[in-house]
């Protein structure tokens, strides 16, 4: 029943995807010179970074929602 929904949802496009235009919030604000002095230094990066392990661990709590939700579903 579920898969037949999909296929439905899939065969008459209800998932048309994202825009194809996007706009960026900073370039409607800054002028171009800025956005090209903005160069990121990898060295002095204030945000966070995601290696191979923080990827695989984010893939593996995926995974095991979904076999925890295929088990409530379907026993």
């Amino acid at each position: 029943a579920d898969c037949d929904q999909l296929g439905f949802n899939l065969r008459s496009n209800i998932f048309q995807g994202g825009p194809l235009e996007s706009r960026s919030l900073m370039k409607d604000s800054y002028t171009p010179d800025i956005i090209q002095k903005a160069i990121r230094d990898p060295k002095n990066w204030h945000g966070r970074r995601t290696d191979e392990l923080g990827k695989w661990h984010q893939k593996n709590a995926l995974n095991l929602n979904l076999q925890k939700a295929l088990e409530d579903k379907y026993g």
